[in-house]
């Protein structure tokens, strides 16, 4: 254990305009290195594979992330085996029908000369889970948790300069574990930090907004430093801050006394002339750069992305961001990238996020668990507000070996390793310490949920903590009431599937601050409407923003005989279907719906798929009636389909070819208006009429038979980076370039160049296939390519082609 060091505070200097004075410093890329590329994997249980000296040559060679879970699965069988799917998979649908199991990783690497004298840390950003870490045969440590950061020191065990050393991880993702599918690996990344002994401690800065105005601002900053040397030194900390704008927005100065084998946490207030603020719509951000001087030379140089801005909650004012009204239009997430799996490769973080804002969503819950740290960054850049979730268990399990398992020993360390990690991010404005807990309501839940917001508080006083409660359909005669005492111990009550309760609450709790930490997408207008009348509720959260794998088929809307319930339908459902968003990034109908409940647009519209005669359609709870925004349906001709229009007017106008089929008038307390339509192919318009004049306007034209490929990549220049990709949309159209929506056409993909085929496939929540062949089907007349750089600059060609059809191509330049 390290003891505590002395600090001796000996100048000061503030100031808005000094020059970085230039030094012989430790660049960002030698203190810390990418540790991603050339490992060695097998899939397999062995023995002794932790060895220095075992034989690994028949290993297969990845770059991390990486998800063997996403992977196909050996002895293919139609019908049972498909891609990584496999009928019997222990984790069933609730993981998409994947596999975990054992898998081992094992990389080789030189000490390099320069690291004479030096501190090596291996950081591993998330791993699934259950991980042992060996160098040469030492064993470093294992960790339980699949969604925390953690580190080690590898210095006592590295071989001496120019010596080969062998890392190896054992990987477990074993038995039933999990409720959604949450891949197996080490699915983000990995890097090593060489530091001198005298160094910035890992996750070591830390800062806050104490007070910002448009003309001011003060913050805080805590700096902790490590002095693993046989030596005292004298030195000075410098922290400099730098704009948006690349100036010098401020400079502190502080003399250091450290003591041998000690460790010392500075304290620095700073002020800052005219910030710019961080917020949702312009997320502007500042750089912290913290460096430790001794003997006049920077041994240690560490920068930190902060944000300047403050949050309030209250039942009265509501949330605040730098004192303005914020309506948190939220999604839940999970932390899959559709066709990726679980690997975290940076530009999927961004574009999922990137997704969301295009769609009005300005804030995210990462149900349920820490999200990756390149998800947060994305969310700083782009104003993306954040609920930062630890657990979706405590003591009580939801499966036999989920993180119940661990908790005791490790929820301490677990929920340090996620707030020291992510508290500098201007995204984070929530903690959340669970999920639906089994006993969030009785005497060891409440000691619980006391602990964890007490550490909480501990480690980051400056934002509120939450926790999402559901009714108790686990405990058969408790009221609602009993969640008072929980509610008594949370900053902000996450209310899942509540709506009902928030006023009454209210009445009984006037301070209360809620949230809605879960809802149904069908019931989007209900909640929101509550948002926008009551300030004491935050904001709600939809389940879910995006299509994830596992929960296979809790959004499904099925035609059957009768009217009955199901949670799940099982085989051959491998995602969620419940999102906004689908698998593969395109908005869903009720995304549709969601812009006019959010005043988005001003219209909308859904024809409903017909109901086969003899049928009723069965709605799931979070599924959604199964419509399209299409008016192309060969063979209903003159028969009658059902038009729904969304619209915040009070009457809408509904016309075909021209002619006008009808008007409704809305109702009050409602958005939609519903027609019955004799199907004839065409221009499908409904109108906005306010004031008798015509407003807003959405249509629908039919398509013709399927005549060629389109290829639309969302961007054809990327970095040459593996962390890059390029997604290509391919869609099926007609002679006028309109998307052929019943279109379910093979596609073939070719590549060329210097990239890969990353992934390909469709939103199809049923047409299970490998995400790894250069063969797909389009569903609803999409699908999906994932281009991905080898790390060279040059061009890479993909084509597709699909018989009868007219090929096409894309180029995208990696530079």
């Amino acid at each position: 254990m390290m003891k505590k060091g002395l600090l001796l505070c000996l100048s000061l200097a503030v100031a808005g305009a000094f020059a970085q004075t230039k030094k012989s410093v430790q660049s960002g890329s030698s203190r810390n290195i990418p540790f991603d590329d050339h490992w060695l994997f097998i899939r397999d249980s062995i023995a002794g594979a932790e060895q220095a000296n075992y034989n690994d040559y028949n290993w297969r060679k990845v770059d991390l992330p990486h998800d063997w879970s996403i992977e196909d699965l050996p002895n293919q069988k139609p019908g049972e085996i498909i891609g990584p799917f496999n009928k019997n998979a222990v984790g069933n649908g609730a993981v998409g029908f994947t596999v975990g199991g054992t898998g081992w990783y094992r990389k080789r690497f030189l000490t390099a000369d320069a690291w004479q004298g030096k501190l090596i840390n291996i950081n591993f950003d998330g791993v699934y889970m259950n991980s042992d870490v060996w160098l040469n045969g030492h064993q470093l440590g294992n960790h339980p948790y699949g969604y925390t950061p953690f580190y080690y020191d590898l210095t006592p065990y590295l071989n001496k300069a120019g010596k080969e050393n062998v890392l190896a991880v054992r990987v477990r993702n074993e038995g039933k574990n999990s409720r959604w599918y949450s891949g197996s690996g080490i699915y983000r990344h990995v890097w090593l930090t060489v530091t001198n002994p005298i160094h910035i401690a890992p996750w070591g800065i830390y800062i806050t907004t104490i007070v910002a105005t448009g003309k001011s601002a003060r913050i805080s900053i805590n700096s902790t430093l490590n002095n693993r040397g046989r030596l005292a030194a004298n030195g000075s900390l410098v922290t400099t801050i730098i704009g948006p704008d690349k100036k010098t927005a401020g400079r502190i100065v502080r003399k250091l006394n450290l003591e041998k084998d000690a460790s010392l946490t500075d304290g620095q207030t700073l002020a800052i002339a005219h910030p710019v603020l961080w917020s949702v719509e312009k997320p502007r951000l500042y750089r912290a750069i913290t460096e430790v001087e001794i003997g006049g030379k920077t041994v240690d140089r560490v920068e930190t992305t902060f944000g300047i801005r403050t949050i309030h909650v209250d039942a009265t004012t509501g949330l605040t961001l730098n004192g303005k009204h914020v309506l948190l239009k939220g999604g839940c997430i999970h932390h899959d990238d559709g066709l990726l799996g679980s690997a975290t490769i940076d530009r999927a973080e961004e574009r999922k996020i990137e997704i969301l804002k295009q769609n009005g969503f300005n804030a995210i819950r990462t149900s349920h668990n820490p999200p990756s740290k390149q998800l947060l960054d994305v969310c700083d850049r782009l104003g993306m507000l954040v609920i930062d979730e630890a657990f979706d268990c405590w003591e009580r399990g939801k499966n036999p070996e989920d993180y119940h398992l661990y908790f005791k020993e490790w929820w301490k360390k677990d929920l340090e390793a996620m707030i020291f990690r992510d508290r500098n991010h201007p995204s984070v404005i929530f903690w959340s310490i669970g999920n639906e807990v089994n006993e969030r309501a009785d005497s060891s839940g409440l000691r619980i949920e006391r602990q964890l917001t007490g550490e909480v508080h501990r480690l980051d006083p400056t934002r509120p903590v939450t926790e999402a409660i559901c009714q108790f359909w686990d405990h058969p005669g408790y009221k609602w009431d009993t969640t008072a005492r929980a509610y008594a111990q949370l900053d902000v009550g996450g209310y899942n599937y509540q709506l009902n309760e928030y006023e009454t609450d209210h009445q009984k709790y006037p301070d209360r601050i809620m949230i809605g930490t879960e809802s149904y997408p069908t019931a989007a207008l209900e909640n929101w409407n509550m948002v926008e009348k009551h300030p004491y509720v935050l904001g709600d959260f939809v389940w879910t923003a995006v299509d994830y794998m596992g929960e296979a088929s809790i959004g499904h809307s099925t035609f059957e005989k009768t009217k009955k319930y199901a949670f799940s339908l099982g085989w051959p459902w491998y995602n969620a279907w419940c999102g906004d968003i689908d698998i593969i990034g395109n908005k869903k109908p009720q995304s549709f719906y969601r812009d006019v409940v959010w005043r988005i647009k001003p219209i909308a519209m859904a024809v409903h798929t017909p109901v086969p005669e003899g049928l009723v359609e069965n709605v799931s709870g979070w599924g959604w009636p199964q419509e399209s925004q299409s008016w192309t349906w060969p063979g209903m001709e003159g028969k009658q389909m059902d038009v729904r229009v969304f619209s915040r007017a009070h009457l809408v106008r509904l016309m075909l070819n021209g002619k006008v089929i009808g008007e409704q008038k809305i109702a009050d307390g409602s958005i939609t208006a519903e027609f019955k339509v004799p199907y004839e192919p065409g221009t499908l318009t409904a109108v906005n009429v306010e004031d008798g004049k015509q407003t807003g306007a959405v249509e629908f034209k039919t398509a013709g038979a399927p005549r060629r490929l389109l290829l639309k990549a969302d961007r054809v220049n990327i970095k040459s980076s593996r962390n890059d990709l390029s997604y290509v949309q391919v869609e099926v159209v007609d002679d006028k370039n309109q998307v052929v929506p019943m279109a379910a056409i093979p596609i073939k993909f070719s590549i060329s160049g210097v990239g890969e085929l990353a992934a390909a496939g469709s939103a199809s929540p049923t047409e299970l296939a490998s995400f790894h062949s250069s063969e797909t089907k389009t569903f609803e007349g999409r699908c999906l390519a994932i281009v991905r750089p080898k790390g060279k600059a040059g061009k890479i060609i993909l084509k597709a082609t699909a018989d009868g059809m007219a090929p096409a191509e894309v180029v995208i330049t990696t530079r």
